[in-house]
């Protein structure tokens, strides 16, 4: 009884959070805001889920394998979004309008030719 209980709870509370990933990449003006909803929201649903998992069948070898795909991705998911935000940056992809701050304005993505040959002219 208390195992599925446990269970039920993580299940349904992963659920809930990966629909609020789907509201918000429907609902969020830009493809940054919609990246955000798209990894953070996700990521947390799907700890909860692979928990519930692991409470359910609770095997070592399927504790395991929860563990192992939630590692990878907290790994890999923010990696990705950080990749994908600085090539949309890069790229000029336009931000909402009511965006206040942008850490990237002022630096450079891609160094200029003359850092790339360490300052010397080519001849």
């Amino acid at each position: 009884m208390t195992s599925s209980v446990i269970t039920s709870f993580f299940l349904i509370a992963g659920a809930f959070f990966s629909l609020l990933a789907a509201i918000g990449v429907l609902r969020f003006p830009d493809l940054y805001t919609r990246m955000h909803a798209a990894t953070k929201a996700p990521a947390f649903g799907l700890l909860l889920l692979q928990t519930g998992a692991a409470v359910y069948f609770s095997s070592l070898y399927t504790t395991l394998i929860s563990i192992l795909v939630i590692v990878i991705i907290f790994l890999t998911a923010p990696v990705a979004s950080h990749l994908i935000s600085r090539v949309a940056h890069y790229t000029g992809t336009q931000k909402w309008s009511k965006t206040l701050i942008d850490e990237l304005e002022a630096e450079s993505i891609i160094p200029e030719a003359s850092e790339k040959t360490g300052g010397e002219e080519s001849s």
